[in-house]
């Protein structure tokens, strides 16, 4: 993309957003009252603000290499992740929030080849997607023997389960899910058939988000989050 279409592309936005509809003015009077966290990848092809729609200060979006959420770990190291979690929670208080995973996902798929190239050309993407290793073991002791395709899928759906226990290691949230206040979503976006799919936590399966009635079936899904067995 050239440069000269990333100033084109604010130049819209400045029109849009500042000139036409004042959205930023109340933004920053008011300042950003988000509802929902949505910790995505950073694949470009992955932007959740586009899938979702979604307007300047209605979702807080956290993306990384795999939309994957760290165990909780206080100590000295530097915790990007989990601090923007930590600042959506207690400072915005959102009530729900989104692990949105993806289809050809490339740091799922280091991840489920182990990949000896990228470990050797990138000095912290290996040491990260290792958070997920247990996502490997857990679908190749439930489905051995997949065709390399079919098991990158399932990981990147176990991923996103992955991610959702994760979650529930932080005492916080996990205060914040058993009260009510807080419910948790795992989401996989399918790019290849254009689809949305959302993890169904009393069967274990990712199911079809069906439009029209979608925010009926959001509404129907939301249930308290029970530790797998």
């Amino acid at each position: 993309m050239p440069f000269s279409k990333l100033v084109k592309g604010f130049h819209l936005f400045q029109h849009k957003y500042f000139r036409e509809s004042g959205v930023y003015q109340e933004l920053t009077t008011k300042g950003q009252q988000p509802e929902a966290l949505v910790i995505a990848c950073c694949d470009s092809r992955n932007d959740p603000a586009l899938l979702l729609q979604s307007k300047p200060g209605e979702i807080f979006v956290v993306r990384n290499v795999a939309a994957i959420v760290p165990p909780y770990q206080p100590d000295d190291h530097y915790h990007g992740t989990s601090a923007a979690i930590e600042f959506a929670v207690k400072g915005l208080k959102v009530k729900d929030i989104i692990v949105l995973g993806h289809a050809m996902c490339g740091g799922v798929q280091a991840l489920a080849e182990k990949d000896k190239t990228a470990a050797a050309r990138f000095e912290f993407l290996t040491q990260w997607i290792s958070i997920g290793e247990k996502a490997c073991e857990k679908v190749d002791l439930a489905q051995p023997g997949l065709p390399p395709e079919q098991r990158q899928c399932a990981l990147e759906k176990e991923v996103i389960v992955t991610s959702l226990n994760n979650l529930m290691t932080f005492p916080w949230i996990r205060e914040g899910v058993e009260q009510g206040a807080i419910t948790l979503h795992g989401w996989y976006f399918d790019m290849v058939n254009g689809k949305l799919l959302d993890y169904n936590f009393a069967g274990g399966t990712f199911e079809a988000f069906k439009s029209p009635s979608a925010e009926e079936v959001i509404t129907r899904r939301r249930r308290r989050y029970d530790d797998p067995k």
